[in-house]
């Protein structure tokens, strides 16, 4: 996968609302447990923070395993933006869909994949980081 930005795209890129899913994105299927964590997501996650974009949680956990999916994150120092909303989005629009720039789900169709030998595949997160010129 190959990813070709002019110089509008690239500033276009900065400061960008990030839909995130959870299973199978930042940690591998294992629901409802909190799965082993997916290779390079937290250090993306936290490089991306530092770099001024918002991250929404984007999951379809609810209720305590919602909980636990956002402990997990704020104990390796994710501070997340929303949860399962844009959190300015109720100003302009009345619509229940997330509004984000990107999503990075492990079922967006087109989004990179890794098949693990065993278990369901989960993000290549190396090809996000492409995506978004990170080393």
């Amino acid at each position: 996968m190959h990813f070709i930005f002019t110089r509008d795209l690239k500033d276009k890129m900065k400061n960008q609302i990030i839909a995130i899913d959870f299973d199978g994105t930042i940690v591998e299927h294992d629901f409802p447990s909190i799965g082993k964590e997916v290779p390079y997501a937290i250090d993306t996650m936290l490089e991306l923070q530092a770099l001024g974009h918002k991250l929404i949680l984007w999951t379809i956990r609810s209720t305590s395993y919602l909980k636990q999916a956002k402990d997990f994150l704020e104990d390796k120092g994710i501070k997340l933006w929303g949860t399962n909303e844009n959190p300015t989005q109720k100003y302009w629009s009345g619509s229940p869909k997330v509004h984000a720039d990107i999503f990075i789900d492990d079922m967006a169709f087109g989004c990179p994949l890794i098949q693990p030998a065993v278990g369901r595949p989960y993000i290549d997160w190396l090809q996000v980081r492409k995506h978004f010129k990170l080393r």
